[in-house]
C-alpha cells in the first residue's frame, strides 16, 4: 500500500515530540517550512508516484520541513542543524515559499534552552537551508546565534561556502559561516569523527561534496541517525530515490544503499529534517525493499517561565 503524505498545507505546527536514546533526550524542533520543485526533489522517480507521497502545489513545489533537533545529555545541549534562519529578502521568501511558522529560537525556548545555553552546533553540510540559522543580524552586524557553542561542519563544505563562483555556489552563502569562523567557534571535521562523546559525524558525499550523517548514542546498540539530505524525507528510503540536486548520483546510490542497510539492520531511529509529517522513525527491511516504521515519542511539556 502506498503511504501518502498527511500534509495538505501548513496544517502542521511544531509537534513538541521527543524520544530517548540511551543517555540522550532528542527533541524535534522547527524552523518553519519552505517549498522546492517536486521533480528536483525526486529525480528519476515517476511523478505518478511522488505526487501521491508529496502532493505538489500548482507551481509543482512540495512542502518541506526545516527541522533541527536538540540532543541533551547532562550539561551537553547540542543543536543538530539550525534551519534556514531569518536573513532573507522578500524576493527569496517568495521564490522558496519560506514560511517562518515556529522558529528555531522559539522552539528552543519552549524546551527551556536559551541560545547562550547551547554547547555544540552540528551541521551535516553547509547548504543555506541547513545552516542559515546559525548567524543572526544584531545592530547591523552578523553574529553567531549561539555565541557559546562550538560549531562543527565538514571541512570541504566550509571551503565550498567561502569559495564564490563555483558551479554549486548558489547552494551556499559565505556569511552563514564566516561570522562563526571569525570568532573562533567553527571546528571543521573530516571522514568519520567523534565530535563529542556519543555523537559521531560520517562524511559521505553524493548529495554535496561533504554531506554527512550524524549518529547519536551507541552505534552497536541503541542509537539514532540524523539523515540530513542523504535521506531527506521518510518517502526517500529506497536507494534509487535520489534527488536531482545531488552532485554525484553514483556516490549517492552507493552510500545510501550502505547506510540504509546499516540503519535497518541495527534498528537505529532516524531523524528526518525535511519530512513535513514525521520527525522520527525506523527504516526496516520489507523483502527486497525498505519500509518506514514510526516510533513512539513523548509530548514535550511546556517549559516553566
Amino acid at each position: 500500500m502506498t503511504r501518502q503524505s498527511k500534509s495538505r498545507a501548513l496544517e502542521s505546527t511544531w509537534s513538541r515530540r521527543r524520544i530517548r536514546v540511551g543517555e540522550w533526550t532528542i527533541t524535534a524542533l522547527s524552523d518553519g517550512f519552505f517549498r522546492l520543485d517536486g521533480g528536483s526533489m525526486w529525480g528519476v522517480v515517476p511523478a505518478t508516484l511522488w505526487r501521491q507521497w508529496t502532493p505538489p502545489a500548482g507551481d509543482n513545489t512540495i512542502l518541506l520541513a526545516l527541522r533541527p533537533f536538540l540532543a541533551e545529555r547532562g550539561a551537553d545541549k547540542v543543536v543538530i542543524e539550525v534551519g534556514i534562519g531569518e536573513r532573507w529578502e522578500e524576493k527569496w521568501r517568495g521564490i522558496y515559499h519560506i514560511e517562518a511558522g515556529d522558529s528555531l529560537p522559539a522552539t528552543l525556548r519552549a524546551c527551556g534552552v536559551a541560545p547562550e545555553d547551547v554547547t555544540h552546533v552540528v551541521a551535516s553540510h553547509c547548504h543555506w537551508d541547513h545552516i542559515g540559522g546559525q548567524v543572526i543580524e544584531r545592530a547591523g552586524e552578523l553574529v553567531p546565534t549561539f555565541p557559546n557553542a562550538r560549531h562543527f561542519a565538514p571541512r570541504i563544505e566550509i571551503e565550498m561556502a567561502k569559495r564564490p563562483g563555483h558551479a554549486r555556489s548558489g547552494s551556499y552563502r559565505s556569511d552563514d559561516v564566516e561570522p562563526v569562523e571569525e570568532r573562533g567557534l567553527l571546528v571543521p571535521y573530516e571522514g568519520t569523527q567523534e565530535l563529542l562523546p556519543g555523537i559521531r559525524a560520517h562524511v559521505l558525499g553524493g548529495h554535496s561534496d561533504g554531506v554527512a550523517v550524524i549518529t547519536i548514542g551507541d552505534e552497536d546498540g541503541e542509537a539514532a541517525i540524523f539523515w540530513a539530505d542523504v535521506v531527506p524525507t521518510t518517502h526517500h528510503i529506497q536507494p534509487p530515490y535520489i534527488m536531482a540536486y545531488d552532485i554525484d548520483v553514483v556516490r549517492s546510490f552507493e552510500q545510501r544503499s550502505e547506510w540504509l542497510e546499516r540503519a535497518a539492520d541495527r534498528g537505529w531511529i532516524g531523524l528526518f529534517y525535511h519530512d513535513a509529517d514525521e520527525a522520527f522513525g525506523r527504516i526496516v527491511r520489507a523483502g527486497r525493499r525498505f519500509a518506514f516504521e514510526p516510533v513512539e515519542s513523548e509530548t514535550l511539556a511546556p517549559a516553566t517561565p
